[in-house]
């Protein structure tokens, strides 16, 4: 019984290793792609919006940048669930905050949004992580963004999204061993 408990540990701990090893090479395009990215997105802030705006540079895409950038392969990472994680979270968190008067009830709007944005994703096959942190902006975010109403979900939203997924069709199918997105199928 010891022999078999030792074999399973020695087998359990090779596989968790194996899943957690990255390729030299995916860190540095990685990098890349996260940088390219997330870097277009401010310097679209930076020349649309004065620097006290800061609109456009959601926390939420970089979340993203982790997984289209990092763990291609992830279904979480693919593009039709970076679009719809996002775009649906954020119009359920627009419509969130149009509904419930922001002074009084922020936390059960915040709650709601989140909580909401994970069934309306569940349920259009769109999981995707980040999209939670983009519904929650939505109605706790700065009195910039909540006064953009339903724009919030273009822009900053849908544009950011656009420039994170066109990087990373360029970036991730640049070297031969990275594919995005995983099986050729973006949708």
């Amino acid at each position: 019984m010891k022999q078999r408990i030792k074999r399973s540990y020695r087998i359990a701990r090779y596989v968790i290793y194996r899943e957690t090893l990255v390729d030299k090479g995916d860190i540095a395009w990685s990098f890349t792609g996260a940088f390219l990215g997330v870097g277009l997105i401010g310097l679209l802030n930076h020349f649309y919006l004065p620097a006290r705006d800061n609109l456009f540079m959601l926390g939420s895409f970089g979340a993203s940048a982790v997984l289209i950038y990092g763990h291609t392969q992830s279904p979480l990472a693919q593009p039709r669930n970076v679009v719809g994680g996002h775009v649906l979270s954020a119009a359920v968190g627009v419509a969130i905050c149009e509904l419930i008067p922001w002074a009084d009830w922020e936390w059960l709007a915040g709650a709601l949004a989140v909580a909401s944005s994970i069934v309306v994703m569940q349920v259009t096959k769109t999981l995707h992580p980040p999209g939670g942190a983009t519904a929650l902006l939505a109605v706790a975010g700065s009195e910039k963004i909540r006064a953009l109403g339903f724009w919030y979900v273009l822009s900053p939203v849908a544009s950011g999204v656009f420039l994170l997924l066109l990087v990373a069709f360029i970036v991730n199918n640049i070297p031969g061993n990275r594919s995005y997105p995983a099986r050729g199928k973006w949708w």
